[in-house]
Order: C-alpha cells, then sequence, then structure tokens
C-alpha cells in the first residue's frame, strides 16, 4: 500500500509563514547600513507623533482661548525655514545642484502655494467648531480624493481594493455626520458645527487635489522625483503659502490681535506662544518625516503610517483633551481603518503589477 502525503498542521503551517517572514526581514536588514535604520525610524516615529501633535496643538489653541483661523494656518507654514535648513546639506551630500527655475515651474509653485493656504485656512475652521478625533476622522476623507484626482489629472489606476476604500471611508464619514449631536461642544452652535464638518471635507477635498496636482508637476515639469527635489518643492510651496497667508493675517489684523489673545489664554502668555511655535516645529517635522518614509521606503509604508495616523490621533485627543467618543464614532474609526486598509492593499497591488 501506497503511504498517504502527510497534511501540514495548521499551526505548522503559521510558524512556516513566520519563519519565513523573519528571515526576509534579516535579509532586507542586512542589505542597508545601520544609519539608514536609524533614519528610516526616526521618520516614522516624526509621522506618527509630530502629525497628530500638530493637530491637537490647533485644538489645544481653540479649547483655550484663541479665535483667529488665520493664525493658525499661517503656523502651519511658518516653519518652513526648517525644511530648508534640511535641503541645503542635501546638495553638498548628493553632489547635485537646486533644480533650475522657469516660469511654468514657478507658476506651478504660486499655485500650489495659494492653494495650500486655502487648504489650512479650510483646516483651521473645522478645528475651530470640531473635536480632535472627529476632525481627524473626517480629515481621512481626503485619500479618497487623492484617488480620484490622481484618476483624473495623472492617470493613476483605480482597482477593486481601492474603490472599495472610497466607499468604506465614505461611509464613515456618512456615520459622522449623522451622530453629530453626540460630540458637539456646548459653546458650539449647530451651524457652527456644520460649517466645521463642511470645511473639514472641502479642506480634505483640496488636500487630495493638491497631492494629485504635486504628482503631475513631477511628471510634466520635472520628470524626475529624488529626495531633493521634493524637498525643494515643499520649500518653494510652503514659501508661497506663507506669504498668502501672512498677508490674510495681516488684513484681518490678526498679528495685532496676537497680543490680545495672548494675555486671555489660559495658561498664560508663554503657553500661548508654546502652542503656536510647537504646532509650527510638528507640522513641518511631520512633513520631513513624509518625505523620508517615501523615498527611503515606499509610498505603501507611508499609506500605513498615515492610516495609523488617524486612529493615533483620535486616541491621544480622547485621553489628552478629554474628546468625547460615542458608539458611532468607534464604528466610524473601525470602518475608516478598514478602507485604509484596503487601499492600501490596492496600491500594493498596482504597484506590482506595474
Amino acid at each position: 500500500m501506497e503511504a498517504e502525503p502527510s497534511i501540514p498542521s495548521s499551526s505548522s503551517s503559521l510558524w512556516g509563514q513566520v519563519s519565513k517572514f523573519k528571515t526576509m526581514a534579516i535579509e532586507a536588514y542586512k542589505k542597508k547600513p545601520i544609519p539608514y535604520w536609524i533614519l528610516i525610524v526616526l521618520s516614522i516615529v516624526a509621522m506618527l507623533v509630530a502629525f497628530p501633535a500638530s493637530s491637537l496643538l490647533s485644538r489645544v489653541y481653540y479649547a483655550n482661548g484663541g479665535q483667529s483661523k488665520w493664525i493658525i494656518s499661517w503656523v502651519a507654514v511658518a516653519g518652513w525655514p526648517l525644511t530648508a535648513l534640511i535641503l541645503f546639506p542635501t546638495y553638498f551630500a548628493c553632489k547635485t545642484f537646486p533644480t533650475p527655475l522657469n516660469w511654468k515651474l514657478t507658476l506651478s509653485y504660486i499655485f500650489l502655494g495659494f492653494l495650500s493656504a486655502a487648504d489650512n485656512l479650510m483646516y483651521a475652521y473645522a478645528y475651530a467648531y470640531l473635536p480632535a478625533s472627529t476632525a481627524a476622522l473626517v480629515a481621512s476623507s481626503s485619500l479618497v480624493f487623492s484617488a480620484l484626482f490622481g484618476y483624473a489629472l495623472v492617470k493613476n489606476k483605480l482597482n477593486a481594493s481601492i474603490i472599495n476604500a472610497i466607499v468604506v471611508i465614505t461611509a464613515g464619514m456618512t456615520i459622522i455626520a449623522l451622530d453629530s449631536s453626540s460630540d458637539r461642544y456646548d459653546y458650539v452652535t449647530e451651524s457652527q458645527y456644520i460649517m466645521g464638518y463642511v470645511w473639514d471635507i472641502l479642506g480634505s477635498a483640496l488636500h487630495g487635489l493638491i497631492f494629485a496636482l504635486s504628482e503631475l508637476v513631477f511628471v510634466k515639469l520635472l520628470e524626475r522625483r529624488s529626495f531633493h527635489v521634493v524637498l525643494e518643492q515643499q520649500v518653494m510651496v510652503s514659501l508661497f503659502a506663507f506669504v498668502f497667508t501672512t498677508i490674510g493675517v495681516i488684513v484681518s489684523n490678526d498679528f495685532q490681535q496676537m497680543a490680545s489673545e495672548a494675555t486671555t489664554f489660559k495658561g498664560g502668555k508663554s503657553a500661548y506662544y508654546l502652542v503656536l511655535i510647537w504646532s509650527a516645529i510638528t507640522f513641518q517635522l511631520g512633513v520631513l518625516g513624509g518625505t523620508a518614509v517615501l523615498f527611503l521606503a515606499s509610498t505603501v509604508l507611508a499609506g500605513v503610517l498615515n492610516a495609523v495616523r488617524t486612529p493615533i490621533t483620535s486616541i491621544a485627543a480622547v485621553i489628552l483633551l478629554h474628546d468625547p467618543m460615542s458608539g458611532f464614532k468607534i464604528l466610524s474609526l473601525v470602518i475608516t481603518f478598514w478602507g485604509f486598509g484596503s487601499y492600501i492593499y490596492g496600491s500594493s497591488m498596482g504597484g506590482k503589477s506595474s
């Protein structure tokens, strides 16, 4: 009689997959020097800590007496010299020269800077009227708009997983809208809450458009994508956004109002200025971390970290700022995380096929 073939048990099969993954991880680790991994870890920490911290600080500003939307949008780009300080050494390290500017590239930077300034202003309105946990969940819809605008402008492919992510994340946003009465602050009127929700959606849509247009600039004008080129674009766009936002702050006389806001701010003047300074620093650190992850690792890892960032911001807002967390918001958080996972899977499959 012939011996029947042995069927591996599920436990041994699982152990085999774990061992295979362990071997792959060790091989990947050996292929890169230790400084590379140190930079990767620092970049990941920057994304997962700096971006949520910047969002929470915006909410802290409004919760403790701040009123100006222009100031918060100005703070988001006021830290652009930090990115410039990182950019200049890359020219010496990579032995390259700055990308020459022509009128098309300059106009694209000016236009993107204007859109970025408008985007930051919309998000400022969102954080003025919404809890930080809610604003972060609604802002995650920018992934939907990035996919749609990327498909329309850059001809990025949409597969079943990405379409599923768009539907799921949209459902999560709808759940929050239907449960708006559970997390509205007492001092925020219903019309203000609705306005904050609408501005958050519009800001997310504009953010997705900016992402697609930035990719279009690389494809049509720069025709290359390296670390220092992306930093150049970030510096130039942030610079023009800073100029546009500064004009808005001056016209609205909000610079003069900063002194009065500082005196009435809970915690005093020092707390007021520390909130603004750290808001500027954390936002730029998050941008630098995201750029480094994108080019040192992959867009898939950057997408994973962006997905993880949303629940981190929401949970941190509940713990640190005592944001209300209803059952509907928890459901929306789970659905959104599921949508991110579907999008990441679809993006990774598209990358492999291409």
